[in-house]
């Protein structure tokens, strides 16, 4: 059987996206072997036709020797045909750097065949560049992989739709991307006027998550920040209905779960982000604005206030969730879509207290 080494550390949100590619590449004859963070290594082992090779990934990129060291006596017992290392620093290839193969590659910003092409799915271009496709004209939208076996809720669910947000998140081992983040305040009008509407809200997220937890308090909501594996998570998240949050790594968590999916995005471009499967809404703030999208994949335009995301509304917000809500009792699937505020559409406010 031929053999392929996949190279991506994290975050998770870029990990969950390039499972359906490696699934792809299985599809042709590969076995997979793929070299992981510790926090990733959680979820590709949710995929048992995955062998993780877990690794120190802080170790990894602080460049120390002993970590690099280790990880090359792991991969020199294997023989690869395809060794992809899925990043576009070059400085990346030294932790492959022993390993030989027919063909090996990272990402470039100067070959197309080993670029992510703007304006498409990320899902779909790393199956374009792991299966060697110069140009892959077959249309694919390749849908997020759930697991073969669902994790457990550790929240027991009641007669009351469930709502879970995230709303803090967009930040990993290298940096905070605080632009990608709706306002904590929009997460609390939304979250009061659901809970009026007779719906459980659950607040969710991640260890360095917890700062977002105070403000929501006095709301009296289930707060399950930094509580949870991050399998766990995957659990909580396919008991909810719909699963609200911006772009960051539960958004791809929920994307491989049955749950709705709303989510806000400003300087990033959602149709290569957006899980592609049904119930899945994004809400693109920022329209007529000139610097949208400012993300290139590495850096935003220098920006203090991201106007971008503030347009998209709560009440927005509320009507897509409702609709998601409704479509779920009714066992209506919903293709998914990427809304984009009119310039002339009013803020509409929620609630006394906005």
């Amino acid at each position: 059987m031929k053999r392929a080494l996949i190279v991506k550390l994290g975050a998770i949100g870029d990990v969950v996206m390039a499972i359906p590619a490696a699934r792809a590449l299985q599809a042709e004859g590969y076995a997979i072997d793929w070299v992981c963070g510790r926090a990733a290594s959680s979820i590709l082992q949710l995929y048992p036709w995955i062998n993780v090779v877990e690794a120190d990934d802080r170790a990894l990129l602080s460049g120390k020797p002993g970590a690099i060291f280790s990880l090359w006596r792991r991969l020199l017992r294997a023989k690869y045909d395809v060794v992809a290392t899925l990043y576009y620093d070059s400085r990346y290839r030294i932790l492959t750097l022993p390993v030989r193969a027919s063909r090996k590659f990272l990402l470039s910003t100067t070959k197309r065949e080993f670029a992510l092409l703007p304006g498409r799915h990320h899902t779909d271009e790393y199956a374009r560049v792991l299966r060697g496709a110069k140009d892959d004209v077959r249309p694919q939208a390749l849908a997020p992989l759930l697991p073969e076996t669902m994790p457990e809720s550790p929240l027991a669910r009641g007669e009351r739709a469930r709502v879970v947000m995230i709303a803090a998140g967009a930040r990993n081992a290298m940096r905070d991307d605080a632009l990608r983040r709706w306002p904590v305040e929009s997460y609390i009008a939304v979250a009061r006027e659901l809970q009026a509407r007779g719906h459980e809200i659950v607040l969710a997220g991640g260890p360095d998550d917890r700062w977002a937890s105070p403000y929501f308090e006095p709301l009296g909501l289930v707060d399950m920040t930094a509580k949870l594996s991050l399998v766990e998570m995957v659990g909580l998240l396919n008991s909810a209905d719909v699963v609200l949050t911006h772009d960051t790594g539960p958004l791809h968590l929920a994307g491989i779960t049955r749950a709705g999916i709303v989510a806000v995005f400003g300087p990033v471009d959602p149709h290569g982000r957006l899980p592609q499967r049904h119930n899945s809404v994004a809400l693109w703030g920022g329209a007529g604005f000139a610097c949208r999208p400012c993300y290139d994949g590495r850096d935003y335009a220098p920006c203090s206030n991201n106007l971008c995301m503030q347009q998209v509304t709560p009440g927005m917000v509320v009507g897509e969730v409702e609709t998601l809500i409704a479509a779920r009792r009714e066992g209506k699937p919903l293709l998914p879509r990427v809304r984009v505020p009119k310039q002339t559409e009013p803020l509409v406010q929620i609630g006394a207290g906005e």
